[in-house]
């Protein structure tokens, strides 16, 4: 199962960093060529992102298993970005 989104922002950097720092301590992160992978915990479900800074924006792509896991990572990641950009009024669409 997969899912991506376009977040309009300047901040992408600032926004990913935080999310890496947040539940980066609890998630699998590994960082190079220009993406950002984390990983959920096994005991979080089958969850795995890839961030992609832009100029303007930050690409997600998120893979899971089965939807319930899919969904499951994709409240995770709306709900954490969505809390750091609340002054900037930044909301996540999730597409299929």
């Amino acid at each position: 199962m997969q899912a991506h989104a376009e977040v309009n922002t300047d901040r992408a950097h600032r926004y990913l960093k935080q999310l890496v720092s947040h539940p980066g301590r609890h998630c699998s992160v590994e960082e190079g060529d220009g993406q950002t992978r984390i990983t959920l915990p096994p005991d979080h479900g089958t969850g795995r992102c890839v961030f992609r800074p832009r100029v303007d924006g930050l690409t997600i792509a998120a893979e899971a298993d089965n939807d319930e896991d899919l969904a499951h990572l994709q409240h995770v990641i709306a709900s954490h970005l969505e809390r750091f950009g609340q002054r900037d009024g930044l909301s996540i669409t999730w597409l299929a």
